[in-house]
């Protein structure tokens, strides 16, 4: 028997024993015991139903739109973790972007989705660095933590699965989301929600980028 196969049986049997141990607590457990596990959970879910309430009250579980850098600031502060999808209305991808974070900010009210046009907001885009269209700031705790430029980290596609952005989220600490990553394939359309595939950046000339440069 070699060191590796040593050192695999040796693991196997700690384990063994946390888990014999754990088996044991359990099956030992008096009625005292019992109603204080029972107490506990049931207050953490009122704990977490009381946390719901009060994201719904600051806007979580819906997909808003702000108006301005002002109320940017003002609602950023109000919320642990804070999505902010840049856009511009002629730029047909943020419009899929759009589709996407309407599902997610319904299903993870954990966290706030909000969009902000671009164009509108031309100071807050650039102090953000914010140079290509769509682009989505991952803010927590009030600093940014990580952006989301275009569909490349998405698998490059314009029809890809809702569940790609989520997880992609999830690296980055903005949503709870516990599966693996999804797997999508591109379809043979040339249209996208109605919309045509064309490509010209943010100022409105032709360009090569899929993604509308800022």
């Amino acid at each position: 028997m070699n060191v590796v196969e040593q050192q695999v049986i040796q693991a196997a049997h700690v384990v063994e024993s946390v888990v014999d141990a754990e088996l044991n607590r359990l099956e030992n457990l008096d009625d005292d015991d019992l109603k204080r596990i029972r107490q506990d959970r049931v207050n953490a879910m009122k704990k977490l139903a009381l946390r719901k309430e009060e994201w719904k009250q600051i806007g979580h579980g819906e997909y808003q739109e702000l108006k301005d850098e002002k109320e940017f600031f003002d609602e950023q502060k109000k919320s642990e973790r804070f999505v902010c999808h840049f856009y511009r209305e002629s730029t047909f991808r943020c419009k899929i972007m759009d589709k996407h974070l309407d599902i997610i900010a319904r299903k993870h009210i954990e966290t706030r989705f909000v969009k902000i046009d671009a164009e509108k907001c031309l100071w807050l885009a650039q102090r953000l660095k914010i140079k290509v269209l769509p682009t989505l700031a991952c803010i927590k705790d009030s600093k940014t933590k990580d952006y989301i430029v275009g569909f490349d980290d998405l698998g490059g596609i314009d029809d890809f699965p809702t569940e790609m952005l989520e997880w992609r989220l999830s690296l980055s600490e903005m949503v709870d989301y516990n599966g693996d990553k999804p797997s999508g394939k591109p379809k043979t359309q040339s249209r996208i929600l109605g919309y045509p595939d064309e490509k010209k950046n943010v100022r409105g000339n032709n360009g090569e980028s899929d993604d509308d440069d800022y």
